[in-house]
């Protein structure tokens, strides 16, 4: 597995990390844990280093469940987790509100640095911008907190260019967090150029646009009730039957490479930027495997351009999340 260096910061991390929300939350019925822990120490002897979670997820379970299955290996492993929303201490649920006030995000990152089973977070990403909150406040706090030798990294998720300036200013933000790929290339605008300007690294979510860019899925698929692809308007079955254009490019070019329509999917990203890490999530060790294989796609100058020509003339159609969720995003 190669190594990428997130910005100027330092932070070195295998070039396509595991995002594990999949694994307790989003995607229908969570798996088995102990089946989890062992696809996570799978990608471990694979050569990943870089894994996210959140105490969101699940909430809580994730984390629980990421810190268990990287104990044996902490300190060869860098931990991403994320602070922001309100979870009712009862009943363990979202309230559906924002909380990024500082005395919260310190008792955040004290649960967060038990449940996974650990002294420090590597890197501790705002999950969503609290507007009730200055950012700067939010970026101060944080600042505390690498200070005390609890977290080592900041990083945002979903922010603005804007307010990642604003942050930075106040404590060097190291990674910035926002869905990205063919589908959904929104950061290309303003924040990618934030980001190559302040020598902050870039890591998007969903690079395979929750799974739409595999192939795997076309206007038949049926999800599990609790999936959240069935209220999320760019996988409405007329969505999915426009959107399918984009997967056909992906196939003519993953036949051309010898690869798969996800391993092309991820090798335009890592080919975007030198500092870029897609973080695909997956709860498979086929897939995870397959993914893993991106980093062997090499496209030359002329590939990006073809494909960027092609893809041009593809408009997405829905949106990328529901309305509810995309207000909170891009603040």
């Amino acid at each position: 597995m190669q190594t990428r260096i997130l910005g100027k910061s330092g932070l070195v991390v295998s070039a396509l990390g595991l995002g594990c929300m999949g694994m307790s939350q989003s995607y229908g019925p969570a798996p088995e844990k102990s089946e989890m822990i062992t696809l996570i120490r799978a990608a471990v002897d694979r050569g990943v280093t870089f894994f996210d979670t959140a105490e969101g997820y699940g909430p809580f379970t994730n984390e629980e469940l990421v810190g268990e299955a990287l104990a044996p290996v902490r300190g060869q492993v860098v931990i991403a987790t994320k602070f922001g929303h309100d979870i009712d201490p009862v009943t363990k649920a979202r309230t559906g509100k924002l909380n990024s006030r500082p005395e919260h995000i310190k008792e955040v990152a004290e649960a967060s640095l038990k449940r996974l089973r650990t002294d420090v977070i590597d890197l501790f990403y705002q999950h969503r911008v609290d507007l009730d909150v200055p950012i700067e406040d939010v970026a101060g706090t944080v600042k505390d907190l690498i200070q005390q030798g609890k977290v080592k990294h900041f990083g945002l998720s979903e922010a603005a260019a804007k307010t990642i300036r604003r942050a930075h200013a106040v404590q060097p933000v190291t990674a910035v967090q926002s869905e990205y790929s063919l589908w959904t290339r929104d950061p290309e605008a303003e924040v990618l150029p934030a980001c190559e300007e302040l020598g902050i690294g870039f890591v998007p979510f969903s690079p395979l646009g929750a799974g739409f860019l595999t192939g795997k899925i076309d206007t038949h698929t049926t999800f599990d009730r609790t999936d959240f692809r069935n209220i999320s308007p760019r996988f409405t079955p007329e969505n999915r039957k426009a959107n399918q254009v984009l997967v056909e490019l992906l196939n003519s070019i993953a036949e051309q490479k010898g690869a798969t329509p996800a391993q092309v999917a991820l090798a335009w990203l890592l080919a975007q930027r030198p500092w870029i890490v897609p973080i695909p999530g997956t709860t498979r060790l086929h897939r995870l495997e397959e993914n893993i294989g991106a980093v062997n796609v090499v496209f030359t100058p002329g590939d990006l351009r073809e494909i960027d020509a092609a893809a041009a003339k593809i408009p997405i159609q829905g949106a990328r999340l529901p309305e509810a969720v995309l207000k909170l995003t891009g603040r």
